[in-house]
């Protein structure tokens, strides 16, 4: 394997202080989250999503983030996954994204509670009809399949179970969860390891914010 204890990079991009920080964590986001958009960072709505059982085991992984409002930020997967065991278990999380190219990361800790069905269905049937058919062929994901094929075949089926121009229901084991956050963190590259790092904690109804040690 390469020699990885000399491979590194500085971070010179940007800087972030106090004064720069709106009050409001959401709002903050949302304008990193613009700034992702405008430099056309690839995904800047993926964001790894971090569980872990009863027990303690962690599990990590990339999911898409569905919505971002005061109500909380918002995804979707199926509730028999892996992800979605451990949250029955264990209904905390922190969520992160990475733009590398921001030299950005912005760090998420919150509580999570299923999405009404209402709102499951109106996203469901926004997705594209391949996406819909496959949240059925997945089922139960993370499970153990014995081939590629069988799992294609089970597409197939569900193409002829579904044809074009009926309606494909969402099914009961899929659906959103959303994560109340009660912590933040932005974090802004800079040189030498010397990085800006604000957190942002619940405090009745405002945010206290603290700048901590890189």
């Amino acid at each position: 394997m390469t020699d990885l204890t000399s491979m590194r990079m500085s971070y010179t991009r940007d800087a972030l202080s106090r004064d720069q920080l709106n009050e409001n964590p959401l709002e903050q986001f949302n304008a990193w989250f613009g700034d992702a958009l405008r430099e056309d960072v690839p995904e800047p709505y993926a964001m790894q999503v971090a569980t872990a059982n009863a027990a303690g085991r962690p599990s990590v992984r990339t999911v898409l983030l569905r919505g971002a409002t005061g109500e909380g930020l918002t995804f979707y997967t199926n509730f028999d996954s892996h992800k979605g065991l451990d949250l029955a278990e264990n209904p905390h999380t922190e969520l992160l994204f990475y733009w590398a190219e921001l030299e950005r990361q912005v760090r998420a800790y919150g509580t999570v509670e299923k999405v009404p069905d209402a709102e499951a269905d109106h996203y469901f049937h926004v997705r594209p009809r391949e996406s819909q058919l496959a949240a059925h062929a997945s089922d139960p994901q993370s499970a153990v399949v014995d081939s590629r094929e069988t799992l294609e075949q089970r597409f197939a089926d569900l193409h002829t179970q579904y044809p074009e121009g009926t309606t494909v229901p969402r099914p009961e084991f899929w659906g959103g969860y959303r994560v109340t956050v009660q912590e933040w963190e932005f974090w802004q590259g800079r040189p030498n390891r010397m990085h800006d790092r604000f957190r942002y904690t619940r405090e009745g109804e405002g945010w206290r914010v603290e700048r901590l040690k890189p």
